[in-house]
């Protein structure tokens, strides 16, 4: 993902580190190699739980002192519940309908719901190796996903949850790359 964003890429980690207070709970699904608890959240006093797929990147997590559960996200059990649940950069993952995943995780927060989605992504692009090495570079280890969002998509995805009062905000971030969705919680 550094390769793909360059210097936009931490910045997308600031402003979700950002939205987050300290003494406060996360689980971060699909939290790939925790670079947000690594850099920004670690020292703010978390509860992080990250949960992975890959069993690499929770075995780091866990060397790290927080907690790592591998978890495939695609199984209907419910998520742990904690304050904040974030995605960050994944849902496209559960293309064609992601929306299970995303009520799972409103039903688990206390609080909200942070989601990053990219909405311009090389694997889209016309020159072939490019977007071959972006399929390859964003594959989690369950195979290549080849839907993506774009903003129009995107946006057409949350509507429900705009009308329903739980999209709070949505706003683009890392120079425009992606989009940051911010979600209150199922009460």
């Amino acid at each position: 993902m550094f390769a793909l964003y360059g210097p936009a890429y931490f910045e997308r980690l600031r402003v979700v580190a950002k939205l987050i207070p300290e003494q406060s709970s996360v689980v971060d699904l699909c939290c790939g190699p925790a670079t947000l608890y690594q850099r920004y959240l670690r020292h703010k006093n978390i509860q992080y739980t990250g949960l992975d797929i890959n069993s690499r990147f929770v075995k780091r997590l866990s060397s790290w002192g927080a907690t790592g559960i591998r978890w495939d996200l695609r199984e209907t059990k419910p998520f742990p519940p904690a304050d904040y649940l974030i995605m960050q950069s994944s849902l496209y993952q559960f293309l064609p309908d992601p929306r299970p995943v995303l009520n799972r995780m409103l039903v688990a927060a206390r609080k909200q719901v942070i989601i990053t989605e990219p909405i311009r992504n090389l694997a889209d692009s016309k020159i072939p190796p490019l977007a071959w090495l972006a399929h390859k570079m964003t594959d989690p280890g369950t195979g290549t996903q080849s839907r993506r969002f774009n903003e129009a998509l995107l946006d057409l995805f949350f509507e429900p949850y705009f009308k329903s009062g739980h999209l709070m905000a949505s706003y683009l971030i890392a120079g425009n790359r992606e989009k940051l969705c911010i979600l209150s919680a199922f009460s």
